[in-house]
């Protein structure tokens, strides 16, 4: 078995480690571009309001698989921690059409707003990147049957990612007026 699990291994750590750097280096890429191709004709607020359901989807969604987990009801918790991944997955192509599609729109808030808001939206945006490799690596350990090293890296991955998820929809809550 241990023979199995190295070889496995030996392809999905470096395709981990791959997506790992290149999600955060295409999104970056995407929000460079000089000129945006609008390919499904959508409104300024349409991307950022999926995007909050889906975050804030995934949030509740983490919370239940967090909940079957401390049950041990284990399969429930594997079936709603990739849903909740399927919905990463979902909000991350979007974001990259959005980001090719819609002109990025500046905070307009003042205050002790703007100041809140940037700390949620860099942290945000931070975390964001950090919880690439862990999300897939957390995911790869649970369904591979490596639960102990599952086990070590969700304690890390879970909050990280439930942060990301809430901070996500705080974003688009902030941002709303300006759409």
């Amino acid at each position: 078995m241990k023979t199995t699990l190295r070889n496995s291994d030996r392809v999905a750590i470096p395709v981990i480690i791959g997506l790992s750097v290149a999600v955060p280096v295409i999104v970056l890429i995407l929000m460079l571009l000089p000129e945006r191709y609008n390919i499904f004709g959508a409104d300024a607020i349409t991307f950022p309001l999926f995007h909050a359901v889906l975050n804030f989807a995934t949030a509740i969604l983490l919370i239940i698989g967090y909940f079957f987990m401390s049950i041990k009801n284990y399969i429930q918790h594997r079936n709603t921690m990739i849903a909740a991944f399927g919905l990463s997955v979902i909000f991350l192509v979007s974001y990259v059409l959005s980001k090719i599609s819609n002109e990025p729109v500046p905070y307009g808030g003042e205050g002790i707003l703007r100041y809140v808001y940037f700390f949620i939206l860099i942290t945000h945006i931070v975390l964001s990147a950090v919880i690439v490799p862990l999300v897939l690596f957390t995911m790869y350990r649970g369904l591979s049957g490596q639960y102990d090293k599952h086990a070590k890296v969700a304690r890390w991955t879970f909050p990280v990612w439930l942060y990301v998820a809430i901070t996500g929809v705080l974003v688009f809550l902030f941002m709303m007026p300006y759409y």
